[in-house]
């Protein structure tokens, strides 16, 4: 597999072709279709669009994305093409406009291959509560890729694309990306426009790319960021070139290491192979120093409480009668509601609607969720105070490597604190991203968590790449 850069490298010298690209990208998702990563596929139209580019690289007039080939997570609207969300209630729908980030990748020449799986309305830590069955993971295929964002990870990992998007709510693009071993970045709230992308909660879901190196996330980063008037959150701040951070020296450069994190629940084998990158950053001049976050151990339920009540409140829409699957046999409006909705919602979908209306009712909603909303700016405010003395901060990605299919499915809580070490940078808006930095016993890779400051993705991208380099 190459990285988009290399790739990039041959076209400019003419080794390669964008048809050709493409073509090796389509043959391998047919010889890999049994991991189930994708729900839709473009041949014809990626196709076509590879031969349009190559015309505008002979040129000289191709964008800056031109030749990368890239997989979009099923839950980013392609105008006319299927918008499932992997929920038979979105079973045929289709789009009807681009979300901002598509416009912005077409404008720069990128090539969309298809829709990836997922799991249902991005919810879920393990890509199995997809309607249309579950990823697996390609380095072991009787092992999870991780959720939500699983067959954007997969489509990377496995080679059947250069890049993917995917969205991030709770770590759905840090996790997968770790279980996998590859790139996960996901970028301050506010960055990346969310125009065009369902909402499963809204003040925490960001979109961000998966790829196999730090350059290429950088890179995908300067296209897909920066202001949108058509997204109320979206921030207007102006966008660096992120690759001129990149190849920089880790002297002066203050790190953080939270205690909460590096305890004894977290694996062994994951804790020694980070810190041993740790000490390869202070070997190279970095300053390194134990911090405190002493609100970590709210962050798991907290996030659960706010999420499930934006989940209750956005999928509201979803009842039968505007779009989506109708129940076809109810007495009148109700039953259809009731009916459709039952029908077409899966299990953890049905659970996690039903905890957020249970914490904004009329008796609960000062108990759990005004509380939940006043725990989540303490935490804004530990990540505020350590970023006082420090540049940013490392941490595990998950407490375990990939686990087994159907291992933590009927055992929601224990697959909920698989979140425990990404749900903060959520809570509290900040970019955060998972490299690969080892394997453990098993020989199933190891993610490494570096967080730093809104707005600041230029010094999370410059030590990722330094880690992947050196």
């Amino acid at each position: 597999m190459k990285n988009f850069y290399s790739l990039k490298q041959e076209l400019t010298e003419g080794t390669t072709t964008c048809e050709r690209i493409t073509s090796g990208y389509l043959e391998q998702m047919r010889e890999k279709k049994h991991l189930n990563a994708f729900l839709s596929v473009f041949t014809d139209k990626a196709l076509k669009r590879s031969r349009a580019i190559d015309k505008k690289i002979n040129s000289g007039n191709a964008g800056q994305l031109a030749g990368l080939v890239i997989a979009i997570k099923d839950i980013i609207s392609i105008a006319g093409e299927r918008l499932t969300c992997a929920s038979k209630l979105l079973e045929n729908y289709a789009a009807i406009y681009n979300a901002t980030v598509i416009d912005k990748l077409n404008e720069a020449d990128a090539i969309i291959i298809g829709k990836t799986n997922m799991d249902e309305f991005a919810m879920g830590s393990s890509t199995e509560n997809s309607a249309f069955g579950p990823v697996l993971n390609p380095l072991d295929e009787t092992r999870v890729p991780g959720g939500s964002s699983g067959g954007s990870a997969v489509a990377v990992a496995s080679g059947m694309a250069t890049a993917a998007l995917g969205t991030d709510t709770g770590g759905s693009i840090r996790q997968p990306a770790a279980f996998t071993g590859i790139v996960g970045l996901k970028p301050t709230y506010g960055r990346v426009s969310r125009y065009g992308l369902v909402a499963f909660a809204s003040s925490f879901d960001q979109i961000g790319p998966f790829t196999l190196s730090v350059k290429d996330a950088a890179l995908i980063l300067n296209v897909i960021a920066g202001y949108d008037k058509k997204e109320s959150t979206s921030a207007k701040i102006p966008v660096p070139e992120y690759t001129s951070f990149l190849n920089k020296e880790m002297k002066g450069l203050r790190i953080g290491l939270p205690k909460e994190y590096f305890t004894e629940s977290l694996n062994p084998e994951i804790s020694d192979v980070i810190l041993k990158k740790v000490e390869l950053l202070k070997q190279n001049g970095a300053e390194v120093e134990e911090i405190s976050l002493p609100y970590s151990e709210y962050t798991v339920a907290t996030y659960y409480i706010l999420t499930t009540a934006e989940a209750s409140s956005n999928l509201a829409r979803f009842d039968g009668a505007r779009y989506g699957k109708r129940a076809e046999d109810f007495k009148d409006l109700r039953e259809m509601y009731t009916k459709s909705r039952s029908e077409g919602f899966g299990e953890e979908v049905k659970r996690r609607i039903m905890l957020g209306t249970y914490v904004l009712s009329a008796g609960y909603y000062d108990a759990y969720y005004r509380k939940a909303q006043k725990v989540r700016r303490l935490i804004k405010e530990d990540f505020d105070k350590a970023f006082t003395n420090v540049d940013c901060i490392i941490t595990p990605v998950t407490p375990g490597t990939a686990f087994r299919l159907g291992e933590k499915i009927d055992d929601p809580l224990t697959m909920y604190l698989s979140d425990v070490y990404t749900v903060s940078a959520n809570l509290a808006g900040i970019p955060a991203i998972s490299i690969p930095c080892g394997v453990d016993g098993q020989n199933l890779p190891v993610g490494l968590q570096i967080l730093g400051k809104q707005f600041d993705e230029e010094t999370i991208l410059k030590v990722a790449d330094f880690i992947e380099n050196v």
